[in-house]
């Protein structure tokens, strides 16, 4: 079998000593989606934050990306590795214009025809943002200004996208239109970690996923596997 881009093995994460996240594993191969789906307190950010090094773990465990292991290490040097996370409060510097919002999730790449292609990239995606681009990003209504968290996240053409909670918050419309984005990125071949209370949403469009509840990873299996599961379906798609 060959290594996946992010093994996630046994990790424990504790608040005030109390474990919050207890022996989490996840394994995400390089072009898929894999969604991360649960109810809101799951646990589901807490993993998202261990991943990318804001959140303490435990000594058990390892997170290794790219075959190399990344527990323990700062933020920064993470998302130098191609790793990129986009949060669920989206933390945009709302005063700046959107076009300057965009190029800060380029940070980490040298090359100024790059960043250039880059951005082009992303008015491609989301053709809105290229007509707001002077505008400051606080003026954007919550499902534009969730578009430039995900362009910001795209600028460094990372090897590993995490999206937190897109929808949270958004009108259904916007919630189509997020989720349509993506589906075209999975077409495209990227490898993306999508965490979503909206949990029908995000197993139609993934790969394989993952059940947290209570802190603790209770399900996993192929998108179909989850849909079809009597378990899931009682708890968060209104089966009987």
């Amino acid at each position: 079998m060959p290594e996946p881009m992010l093994e996630v093995s046994g990790i424990t994460v504790r608040y005030s000593g109390l474990p919050v996240l207890r022996e989490a594993s996840v394994r995400v191969e390089e072009g898929q989606t894999v969604a991360v789906v649960g109810s809101n307190g799951a646990g589901k950010s807490t993993l998202l934050k261990a991943i990318m090094g804001a959140a303490r773990t435990g000594p058990e465990g390892s997170i290794k990306f790219l075959g190399q292991e990344i527990k323990g290490l700062p933020t920064e040097r993470i998302v130098r590795r191609g790793l990129i996370y986009v949060p669920e409060d989206r933390k945009l510097f709302k005063p700046l214009p959107v076009e300057e919002n965009l190029l800060l999730g380029a940070f980490v790449v040298s090359d100024e025809a790059a960043k250039r292609r880059s951005l082009e990239y992303v008015y491609e995606l989301f053709p809105r943002l290229r007509e707001r681009r002077a505008q400051p990003a606080g003026s954007l209504s919550g499902g534009e200004q969730q578009m430039v968290a995900i362009g910001r996240g795209l600028m460094s053409d990372p090897k590993l996208l995490i999206l937190d909670e897109p929808s949270l918050g958004l009108a259904p419309l916007m919630v189509s239109e997020v989720f349509q984005t993506v589906g075209r990125l999975q077409k495209e071949g990227r490898t993306v970690i999508l965490v979503e209370q909206n949990v029908l949403e995000a197993l139609e469009m993934a790969d394989y996923a993952y059940v947290v509840q209570t802190g603790r990873i209770r399900h996993q299996g192929t998108s179909r596997e989850l849909l079809d599961s009597d378990v899931v379906q009682k708890a968060f798609l209104g089966g009987v």
